[in-house]
């Protein structure tokens, strides 16, 4: 599957982004999509994941309640909705397929992560 992220930008904090993955040579619905991001500086770090033919999301923890990803099947696109946006949640995004839903116990590491976009730059300015 080739993944094609898009919908970075310069927003102001407390201003809202949506992000989009949109897929081809597979299908949203069939793998767990993920998204990450990496400021600079530091390693990328998971932000959430969505479960293929489910509705399982996991976030990370500094952005529940501001993020939500989703699904699209019939535009075979997965979004990841920003709200409340803080300086810190800049970084490059990017996002990512793996075959399977994360073991239970285990993190989200990007090594279980097979397929990957290209990235996105979102910039909040305080």
């Amino acid at each position: 599957v080739q993944l094609q992220a898009s919908g970075g930008g310069l927003v102001q904090a407390g201003g809202s982004l949506r992000l989009s993955c949109a897929a081809s040579g597979g299908h949203v619905n069939t793998y767990t999509m993920g998204w990450f991001r990496q400021a600079p500086g530091k390693e990328r770090e998971f932000v959430a994941a969505i479960r293929g033919k489910g509705i399982n999301t996991a976030y990370r923890d500094s952005v529940t309640g501001r993020f939500t990803i989703s699904r699209d099947n019939a535009k075979n696109t997965v979004h990841l909705q920003m709200n409340s946006l803080k300086p810190e949640d800049t970084a490059v995004y990017y996002c990512a397929a793996r075959w399977s839903w994360k073991v239970s116990g285990s993190s989200w590491s990007s090594d279980d992560f097979a397929y990957w976009g290209q990235g996105t730059q979102v910039t909040v300015s305080s």
